[in-house]
C-alpha cells in the first residue's frame, strides 16, 4: 500500500546517506510487503537479487496455502560492493563422483565422505526459525536465526566492517556480528527487547 511505501522511503531516507559507497543492504519482507520493498529499495539503491529463505514454522491456512516463506531483497549502494563467494559456499554431498584421468572432477573426499562446494543459489532451505529449545530463541515475534545473518554477514562485508541494524528486535544482527569479528549499531524502539539483545551480547561476549 501507498502508507507501506511511505513509511519505508521514511528510515531509507535516513539510512541511505548514512552507507558508505561499498554498503550491501538487505531489507526482508513477507510475501505481502515483498513487492513494495523492490520498488521503494529500487530507487535508492541498485536491486541484485532477491532471496527467499524457508521458515520452517508458519500458521496453518484452512483455505489458503501456508506461509512458510520470507523474501530478503539484496541491494548496493553501487558497483563496488563486496561479495565473499567463498565463505558463503555450500557444502553438498556428491551422489555421482566424476573423475578426469583418475582425478576428482569439483569434488574433494574426506573422512566423512565425498563433497563438492558449490555457489550458494537465493534459495534457503537450511535455516531453521529459532525454536523455544534452541538457546538463541526470544520472545521477539519475527526474530530471525542467526545462521541467516550470519550468511549475509560473511558474504557481504569483512572482518571489522561496520553493520548497521535500524531495526535490531532481540539483537540477532548485533550478536552475529560480535561472533563474526565485525562493528555494529544496532536501534531498537522496544526497551524490552533492547534489554534482550543487550543479554544476548553480553553472553555472545562470553
Amino acid at each position: 500500500s501507498g502508507d507501506y511505501e511511505d513509511w519505508l522511503r521514511s528510515w531509507l531516507d535516513l539510512c541511505a546517506p548514512l552507507l558508505k559507497n561499498s554498503a550491501s543492504v538487505y531489507i526482508c519482507g513477507d510475501w505481502q510487503s515483498s513487492s513494495a520493498i523492490q520498488r521503494v529499495g529500487s530507487e535508492y539503491f541498485n536491486l541484485r537479487n532477491r532471496i527467499t529463505w524457508e521458515r520452517e514454522k508458519g500458521r496453518g491456512a484452512k483455505a489458503n496455502w501456508k506461509n512458510t516463506a520470507e523474501d530478503i531483497w539484496f541491494f548496493t549502494v553501487s558497483d563496488e560492493y563486496t561479495f565473499d563467494l567463498d565463505a558463503v559456499k555450500n557444502r553438498r554431498r556428491v551422489v555421482a563422483p566424476y573423475r578426469v584421468n583418475g582425478i576428482p572432477k569439483d569434488w574433494s573426499e574426506t573422512a566423512e565422505g565425498k563433497f563438492r562446494d558449490t555457489h550458494p543459489s537465493n534459495l534457503w532451505t537450511d535455516i531453521t526459525v529459532p525454536f523455544w529449545s534452541m538457546p538463541e530463541n526470544t520472545p521477539h515475534p519475527t526474530q530471525k536465526p542467526e545462521k541467516l545473518l550470519a550468511k549475509i554477514i560473511l558474504a557481504s562485508t569483512k572482518l571489522g566492517d561496520l553493520i548497521l541494524d535500524p531495526f535490531a528486535g532481540s539483537g540477532t544482527a548485533a550478536v552475529v556480528a560480535k561472533k563474526l569479528d565485525r562493528a555494529f549499531v544496532a536501534i531498537e524502539a522496544d526497551e524490552n527487547h533492547c534489554l534482550i539483545a543487550a543479554k544476548r551480547l553480553d553472553m555472545a561476549g562470553r
